[in-house]
């Protein structure tokens, strides 16, 4: 017999190992917390580790207005040469010669890093997921057609050089790799940043490593691993939206109604979405405050698969 879809409701913290895919920690949060609906804000590459916001049941529903939110990653840049990914999962073409990268000093690298710093236009990885005529662009590079993406803005907010090594073998520079520390807005590729530092600096760069440590105001340090009893591990959603949004909280009729999609009167004005809570500390949806009304965005149903 069958066993019941696990009804629980929630947001999941999960830290991604290297060598697999988003997919596959999906695929495992599902078979470990015993249900289909569970879906990510924000893919990883296999390459990287780190951060990944898993929604549960209803709890997926908040997922859109994670997937916006500002990340901070930690990486590797290594400078030397470029590769067909941005990443050291390509193939590199050709390399600096050994005098050029001894004469690469720390004041130019920070130089070309200041210039990758706040308002800036990125043209993606050719092997991104964004889509050209309805196919992924990675999977339109696989088959060796050559993509070049518009560039579209993204914000650094922080381009931090965090420690700078030089890789020789006796006296002679391979290569000078660049460990990192960005914040930036959704939609910035870590690997793009590589590409164009290293073009920058006439070097070439590539990405060597990868590790997502903070989405919004969810850190690594807060996330489970995959050898982890993942369904002990769900974090309520009225106190993850309360890390999100304002929160208002709500009588027993006001809950009922609201779940009924009337409109109840609201004292909290705010310019994005509202937490409305049920006395029994269940979220009960998102709303926007119109003329003193609660008009819902999204409502959060519960019991198994809602």
């Amino acid at each position: 017999m069958k066993p019941p879809a696990n009804p629980s409701s929630g947001v999941l913290l999960v830290d991604k190992p290297q060598g697999i895919t988003s997919h596959d920690v999906v695929s495992r949060a599902r078979k470990t917390i015993g249900t289909r609906k569970v879906g990510h804000a924000g893919t990883l590459d296999p390459m990287a580790t780190g951060l990944l916001v898993l929604g549960v049941n209803s709890s997926t529903r908040l997922l859109s207005w994670v997937v916006g939110l500002e990340k901070e990653y930690t990486a590797t840049i290594r400078l030397g040469a470029g590769s067909s990914t941005d990443d050291a999962e390509g193939e590199l073409g050709a390399t600096a010669d050994a005098r050029t990268l001894a004469d690469l000093t720390d004041a130019a690298i920070a130089a070309g890093v200041r210039q990758l710093t706040g308002a800036i236009r990125q043209r993606p990885s050719s092997v991104s997921a964004i889509k050209v005529d309805g196919r992924r662009a990675y999977a339109l590079a696989r088959e060796g057609a050559e993509i070049v993406l518009e560039e579209r803005p993204v914000t650094i907010s922080v381009f931090e050089i965090v420690e700078t090594r030089r890789v020789s073998t006796g006296s002679t520079t391979e290569w000078v790799d660049v460990d990192v520390r960005v914040e930036c807005s959704t939609g910035t590729y870590i690997r793009a940043l590589a590409r164009d530092l290293g073009g920058m600096l006439g070097v070439g760069g590539h990405l060597t490593a990868l590790r997502r440590t903070r989405i919004g105001p969810f850190a690594i340090d807060r996330a489970s691993t995959l050898d982890d009893d993942l369904a002990t591990h769900l974090l309520d959603p009225a106190a993850v939206a309360g890390q999100l949004f304002p929160t208002i909280a709500l009588d027993a009729q006001e809950a009922d109604d609201l779940a009924h999609g009337k409109r109840i009167p609201i004292a909290l004005e705010a310019d994005g979405p509202i937490a409305a809570v049920a006395p029994d500390g269940r979220l009960v949806g998102l709303v926007e405050s119109v003329a003193g009304r609660a008009h819902v965005l999204v409502n959060f149903p519960t019991g198994a698969g809602a």
